[in-house]
Parts: C-alpha cells; structure tokens; sequence
C-alpha cells in the first residue's frame, strides 16, 4: 500500500509551506486542497472489527506480558495495554485540556505556531510535506516545557495546561521504560546488551516528544485523510484514543484494521528503531487515522528513544524460530541519521539500511 500511495504522489509538486492548518471552524465543505485521490485502500472501505481482526490486549501485570508483547509485536506490531498504572483522572485531564487547547480559535492557535524546523508548538503533521494534499488534522508538539507556548495561548491561565502536561509526561515516561524493559525481555536482551548495542555516549536523556492530534468534524470524510499512512521513527509510541474511532493499522494479507478505543487502555505500536534492533523481527507498523462527519477526535501520542547521539544496531544474537543465528539485516545508524533520513525519504528509509 505505502509504494503505491508513493506512486500516486510522486509527480505531484509538493505544497511549499505546510506548516499552517486550515481553520476548520470557517469550511462548511471539503476545499480541494483537502481531496485526496483514490489509492490503494482509500476512499476508506471495509473496516474489520470483531476478536478475528482486533489487535491483542496486554494486562501490563500479567506474568506472562514479555512472552505476550513479543506475539504481539511479531504478528501485528501493535497491541493494546491494560493494568499501565497510568490514573483516569490524568487521562482525564490531558485529554480536557488538550480539547481546551484546540477549541481556541485559529488566530489564537497561530499565537503558538511551531517553527518549521520543529520544536514545540501548533501546526500541521510533521509527514505533511510528503504529501501534495493536506489532512484533515492539527496538532500541538511538547518537546520538554510547554510553558513559552502557552504563556502566548493564555496569559493569565497557563498553568493548569502546563501542569497536566508536565505530569503526564513524567508519567508516560515511567512506563515507557518499564515498557522499554518488556521489550527486551521479549528479545531475550538484557539491558546491559540494549546499552551496549545502541551505544548510548553519557548520561543524555531519552528521546521523547508529546503529539496532541485533532481531528475535527469533517464534511466530507471518505475523500479526507486524517493522517496520512506511516510509521513512526523511534523505538515506540504510545496513544491515548479519546471515545471516538479513527485509528487504524495495516495488517498483512487483511488490510485495513480499525483499533477501537477501549475503556482504560493504551495502545502501543512498534517504531521504525524498535524494526531494527529487534532485526526486523519486530516490524514497525503502518498506520494512519480516519476521520468523521459527527465529532470531534483527540488522541494523545507520545514518542519514545534513545538520545539522539545513541547508535542503534540489530541485536545479532537474535536467532530465528530453528534457533539457528540470523546475520544483521540493517547496518548501523545513529538515531539522529535515522531520523534525518526518515525525513527525507520517508517510507523507504528502513529499505535504505538494509545490508
């Protein structure tokens, strides 16, 4: 689907500036900017619910979670997390917060606008400039402290969107490392390993960022795009759905799956660094997000890594289902080159390591 999704933009002049939403609030149809052409799986067909077509659900506290999280990451690359300790209340919390956030009209949004280099800040997907068309999204990303951000949104009431946020990352923080664990457990990787392989020079801290994404009511959802069909970068991702459906992964030989929100649980997909430390073991998924005609949609994505100077290598004593030893299939990379060659060349940067 992502190659041909590539030929059918391929020819088509990329947007120069691509950092500024639409004003959702002032469109009563779908302008053409936003009209995306047919492709492989879209307009958006059948989806599959059901236990057949549903990715598996993980209770953190389960003896037996490693030995789970790796069927998972194997077989779909996602999976749902039950028992992560995070509270409702502070889910609760970022998620109103979030939609305080993104209720605030466009010019007030703008105040806050992320620089095109990134950082912190509103704006459009970072993929958008892949793409000729726009999607039906905006978004926020924390990259540390919100605070000069939101001094500029809210003057005289910043704190109470800071403080959610600040306590909410250190919360994802905690359990992506317990989950980070996990990980290497499922790999049969001790951290002493994880550390020596990935090569982490000092004491630098993780690679992380929070993404707010909004995805308004849409006039015209069958020809709109949400998010665009990728894989995320690090080593994972963890979301937050709000109630309302639009997630959805690719699943191999099916199609498109739609992951519906469950009451408490977050989901957990496999990112491209994530592919190659586990030597493609782990393969990261592809997803993208639908979006609809009768709400509004919230989810909460935060991103997990190693430092940025880290260099990341297949874990070689990694051996196949006949125990016999698999040579590296991707040559080394610093998360920086990755994530600069992620930028450039989008879908086929993991092709590009390929030994």
């Amino acid at each position: 689907m992502a190659s041909t999704l590539s030929q059918v933009f391929r020819d088509n002049p990329l947007p120069l500036n691509h950092i500024i939403p639409l004003d959702f609030t002032s469109v009563h149809s779908l302008p053409e900017s936003h009209v995306w052409p047919a492709f492989d799986g879209f307009p958006f067909g059948t989806t599959y619910p059901g236990e057949k077509f549903s990715i598996p659900i993980i209770d953190l506290m389960d003896p037996n979670a490693a030995q789970l999280v790796g069927h998972a990451c194997e077989k779909w690359g996602a999976f749902q997390l039950t028992s992560h300790g995070l509270p409702s209340i502070l889910t609760d919390d970022v998620e109103s917060q979030t939609r305080r956030l993104f209720a605030l009209p466009a010019h007030e949004k703008m105040k806050a606008l992320r620089l095109p280099s990134g950082g912190t800040g509103y704006g459009q997907a970072r993929i958008s400039p892949f793409y000729p068309k726009f999607m039906w999204h905006e978004g926020f990303t924390i990259m540390g402290s919100a605070v000069d951000h939101a001094r500029k949104l809210w003057p005289d009431d910043y704190k109470g969107f800071c403080d959610v946020m600040e306590d909410y990352q250190k919360k994802m923080k905690e359990l992506a490392e317990s989950l980070l664990h996990i990980f290497l457990e499922s790999l049969d990787i001790s951290k002493e390993e994880y550390r020596s392989t990935t090569i982490q020079r000092g004491h630098k801290a993780c690679n992380t960022a929070l993404q707010l994404n909004s995805y308004p009511p849409c006039p015209d959802p069958n020809r709109a795009m949400g998010l665009a069909p990728h894989t995320d970068s690090l080593l994972f991702t963890i979301v937050h759905q709000s109630h309302t459906s639009g997630l959805q992964i690719l699943r191999d030989g099916v199609g498109w799956i739609t992951v519906f929100p469950l009451e408490g649980a977050l989901v957990v997909n496999v990112g491209d660094l994530l592919h190659i430390l586990s030597n493609g073991r782990y393969p990261s998924v592809l997803h993208r997000a639908v979006v609809n005609q009768a709400e509004h949609r919230i989810s909460l994505a935060y991103f997990y890594g190693p430092p940025a100077d880290s260099l990341i290598s297949p874990l070689c004593n990694l051996v196949s289902s006949g125990q016999q030893v698999v040579a590296p299939r991707y040559r080394s990379v610093s998360v920086k080159e990755y994530v600069d060659l992620k930028e450039k060349h989008k879908e086929k940067a993991l092709s590009l390591l390929r030994l």
